[in-house]
């Protein structure tokens, strides 16, 4: 049973002859059937209606010879043999082959015969090799039984009756397991084809090649698979792609703190600084880039938890306005340093069903970027009802960004000033995470900037209609 198993050609093989056999064993059923319901039944109706047509003329009283005559004289000219006899016990003697009385006719027949209504029966006879079919039709006066009519006719096999098409039916049955088998190879071959090549596609890319693609224009579910194989593996050679992208990033950002932190350690603990300033300093860069660390780490386990599907926001009704004045009050000190204007425009009647705690960290890593680029200009903030929910718009005059790196700046660890990013500590994932955490709350956020003119962050959410 496994070598049919073992392989969907196989399978498929073996369905195709599993229904070609059905079809002739179903195609002999109807035969057969056909038989039973057409011959059979066509010749029971002819004898009947012979013997009706026969039972005609007699006219009442006891049999006449001119009656027998007429009867005998009509037997050799009809297919079936035919006897008139006064009483059903002289059929002994008038039929070829011995009959039993009381088995031709029981009691509740010829309760029947005595009720004008004829009987059938059927049954084999050795003589004729062939089943033998009968009909009784009786002859009454008044309620006497004054005689029967008898005709038989020994029926023809099947195979008699197929004489003139078995060869038509043979030739037509090796010509259909012909045709199925040429056409049944074909439908295999198609059928499998992209199967095998997806099968050895996987194996490719299961050892590491994505570049691998199926080619199939079917519109089928195999064409339809063939495309999602084609799609998967693209796909998991982008991921592939962003993992190793994403560990040299990792691995490149914590090279350098770490890399300062192993230094000064080191400067310290072999007694290179002797003064206690320089004792300081050092601690205070060694301090610096833990801190840098803590939120590189921080930011990845942030990433990580939004990328789960499993991950969930603790939505409540917010007062938008409100959680923005909140989330501005720790920036008064760093926008006083750098003799900032900062400008808000707030819609106090703005609900939204949001996570707190997520909302105000979008808000924050978008004014972190926002003071980090702005210097001695200012920023503003509008929040407004549109028709689709509402929008928070923060709008800064800093550095601006390059046009060409407009589609790159939401993606992980791309920067468009490295050396200033590390400078300032910033990781280079804030605007990452604040757009999975706007996407969670089924809004948007997109950026426009001109260089050296500033840059416009817009973002759209839902609202709680009241």
């Amino acid at each position: 049973m496994k070598f049919f198993t073992d392989s969907l050609a196989k399978k498929l093989w073996l369905t195709i002859t599993a229904a070609i056999v059905i079809t002739i064993s179903y195609s002999h059923f109807l035969s057969y059937l056909f038989y039973e319901k057409l011959y059979v039944e066509n010749v029971e109706t002819a004898l009947l209606e012979e013997g009706k047509r026969l039972a005609f003329d007699y006219e009442g009283g006891p049999l006449t010879d001119e009656l027998k005559d007429k009867i005998d004289w009509y037997s050799s000219k009809s297919e079936a043999d035919i006897f008139i006899v006064n009483n059903p016990r002289e059929l002994s003697a008038c039929l070829p082959f011995e009959i039993d009385y009381q088995s031709l006719i029981n009691g509740a027949e010829r309760e029947e015969l005595l009720k004008g209504n004829p009987i059938q029966k059927m049954g084999y006879e050795e003589r004729f090799d062939r089943k033998i079919l009968a009909v009784i039709i009786p002859l009454l006066d008044e309620n006497r039984l004054e005689g029967i009519i008898y005709l038989y006719l020994p029926l023809a096999k099947i195979s008699e009756v197929t004489t003139d098409f078995q060869y038509l039916w043979m030739i037509a049955a090796f010509l259909f397991v012909v045709i199925a088998m040429f056409f049944g190879t074909l439908l295999v071959r198609r059928l499998t084809k992209p199967l095998v090549d997806m099968k050895h596609a996987a194996d490719r890319v299961s050892k590491g090649d994505y570049s691998v693609k199926i080619t199939n224009h079917a519109k089928d579910e195999i064409g339809q698979l063939a495309n999602a194989f084609n799609h998967m593996s693209a796909s998991i050679q982008k991921e592939d792609e962003r993992k190793k992208e994403f560990l040299a990033d990792v691995s490149h950002e914590l090279r350098t703190p770490i890399s300062y932190v192993k230094g000064y350690s080191d400067a310290l603990v072999s007694g290179i600084v002797k003064t206690e300033a320089d004792s300081n300093k050092y601690l205070s860069l060694i301090h610096r880039e833990a801190g840098r660390m803590e939120r590189l780490v921080g930011d990845l386990l942030d990433l990580s938890k939004l990328d789960s599907e499993e991950y969930r926001l603790e939505k409540m009704p917010l007062p938008l306005a409100q959680l923005i004045e909140e989330s501005l009050q720790k920036y008064g000190p760093i926008i006083k340093e750098k003799k900032l204007q900062l400008h808000c425009e707030l819609d106090p009647e703005i609900i939204i069903n949001g996570d707190e705690g997520r909302i105000e960290q979008v808000i924050q890593n978008i004014m972190d970027n926002s003071l980090r680029y702005t210097e001695n200009g200012e920023i503003t903030l509008n929040l407004f009802k549109t028709s689709e929910g509402c929008c928070l718009e923060i709008k800064d005059t800093g550095i601006g960004i390059p046009e060409e790196d407009l589609d790159k700046i939401k993606q992980r660890f791309f920067r468009v000033n490295k050396a200033r990013t590390r400078t300032d500590g910033g990781t280079g994932l804030g605007l990452a995470i604040a757009e999975k955490l706007v996407h969670l709350h089924e809004g948007t956020l997109t950026i426009a900037s001109i260089i050296t003119k500033g840059t416009v962050v817009q973002i759209k959410l839902p609202v709680i209609e009241t």
